[in-house]
């Protein structure tokens, strides 16, 4: 009785290995057949403005770095994501082919104010150009347009800020005031009427000499950095794992980086456990920190 019932319980095994087999099997053969796999790939570059409302405050950068990525590709639909300033949107929507020319209509959902419209060629299977059209035509920029390469991402802990930069930030300025006399002689100085000039915080080579991603940051690393300093160290290691950047303030300094391509809104679970003790030290000398100011040409 024994081995009957054992024989039954193997003949029902394997009854049902052969029925899941044979459906997934099917499930296969039923899916659509990808084409043009070539083309699969991050295309990344400048995404700049084309059309803009020039009767109200400009907020909206020029210029960001955007990253369209083409992930499937079959007769009736394409599927992709875009990722630009701080957003990660799933696309949708279709490919056509007339001659060498391979034109794509991609949607992004729709549920959020920035979302909108890709309309682009791939030129040469490497060169992306084309057009995004915002859904809402009230924004302040309603079109932009790009010309993208074909780049892969690939962390790299070693990929450091070009030194022969200057890191200036533009996007918080502030105002001092001034007071300047017509002569080096202090006993004969005139004192001018004091004016108001706007100034700026500038990062230090400190930046470009410490990798916050290999190195085990100590506190006599960091204790007499400015606080720009430490926020550009933190954020390089995010950008060395392809995070897409919200504010303009750490964009700025990015964007125009070759080796930094925007793949993602969230990479926390890519940090390691270098760069995580790392941002929690830059993070807690950043609240105490304070910054120089000066005047810089733009």
């Amino acid at each position: 009785m024994k081995h009957l019932f054992c024989l039954l319980l193997s003949i029902l095994l394997f009854s049902c290995n052969s029925k899941e087999k044979k459906t997934l099997k099917n499930s296969a053969e039923n899916q659509p057949k990808e084409i043009r796999t070539d083309l699969y790939g991050s295309y990344v570059g400048d995404f700049a403005v084309l059309e803009r409302d020039t009767s109200r405050p400009s907020k909206e950068n020029e210029i960001n770095k955007i990253n369209i990525v083409i992930k499937k590709i079959t007769e009736s639909k394409v599927t992709g994501q875009s990722v630009v300033a701080g957003n990660s949107r799933p696309l949708t929507g279709t490919m056509t082919v007339e001659g060498n020319t391979v034109h794509f209509t991609l949607n992004e959902p729709g549920d959020d104010k920035n979302d909108g419209v890709f309309d682009f060629e791939i030129k040469n299977d490497t060169l992306l150009v084309g057009t995004w059209t915002a859904n809402n035509l009230k924004k302040e920029v309603t079109k932009r347009k790009f010309e993208l390469t074909k780049k892969e991402f690939k962390y790299d802990p070693n990929a450091m800020l070009p030194d022969q930069e200057s890191y200036i930030d533009y996007q918080n300025p502030k105002e001092q005031q001034i007071t300047e006399s017509e002569s080096d002689d202090p006993a004969d100085a005139k004192i001018e009427e004091p004016y108001m000039e706007t100034v700026y915080r500038a990062a230090s080579e400190s930046i470009v000499t410490l990798n916050s991603s290999t190195q085990k940051l100590k506190e006599s690393d960091i204790k007499n950095l400015k606080k720009i300093d430490l926020e550009i160290l933190r954020n390089t290691i995010f950008a060395r794992h392809g995070l897409t950047f919200k504010t303009k303030t750490v964009r700025q300094f990015f964007d125009s980086v070759e080796w930094y391509i925007p793949v993602s809104d969230n990479v926390n679970s890519a940090l390691t456990a270098t760069e995580k003790q790392n941002i929690v030290l830059l993070k807690r000398f950043e609240k105490y920190a304070e910054d120089n100011y000066d005047s810089f040409g733009r």
